[in-house]
């Protein structure tokens, strides 16, 4: 062997020993005990159980003609932008992840063309013959992953009352004719 190989190896061995005597000292210095029990405790409260199959049990008590009566437009719009990522509104705009909702109110489920809708939406939709009632809607807005199990929206929900009778009233008015609000 020449000299530079004997340097190299000897470089070598070298740097693994600094490294080495490095992790010994900065473990005895550093140690941390192991934890008696691995990971953090979540407390989350249960949901209950939603009676049947489809849509869960109602999530608003106050019934949608009162919320609805209250709603406001304007406020409503502002909400709106939240959905604006995936959503649009505009009279023929284009689907964006989500489905156009010019009109949404009083559509078939699931019915938006050009739109390819979650399998879960589809059976909820019960071929078109379910629509997207101010009731129906609440509740999605309220939750939709718990009112209908399996969608794909991704949106965690509207839990105020007056954010989803404002949301509400804003996409009543998005129509050529809108439909009639619910007397309360």
């Amino acid at each position: 062997m020449n000299s530079y190989m004997n340097m190299g190896a000897g470089a070598l061995l070298g740097t693994i020993l600094v490294l080495m005597t490095v992790s010994l000292a900065s473990e005895s210095i550093f140690h941390a005990p192991k934890p008696e029990k691995e990971g953090y405790a979540i407390a989350a409260a249960e949901a209950p159980a939603a009676g049947g199959g489809g849509a869960a049990a109602p999530a608003a008590e106050v019934p949608v003609a009162q919320l609805l009566a209250k709603g406001d437009a304007k406020a409503g719009e502002a909400v709106f932008k939240k959905c604006t990522s995936c959503h649009n509104a505009e009279k023929g705009g284009p689907n964006k992840v989500g489905p156009n909702l010019w009109g949404v109110v009083e559509r078939p489920v699931a019915s938006h063309e050009g739109f390819s809708y979650s399998a879960a939406l589809k059976d909820f939709s019960k071929g078109g013959a379910e629509k997207w009632t101010f009731e129906n809607l609440n509740h999605f807005l309220h939750g939709p992953k718990k009112f209908v199990p399996g969608t794909a929206m991704g949106f965690a929900g509207l839990p105020k009352d007056e954010d989803r009778a404002n949301l509400l009233v804003y996409l009543h008015n998005q129509s050529d004719s809108p439909a009639a609000l619910p007397t309360p």
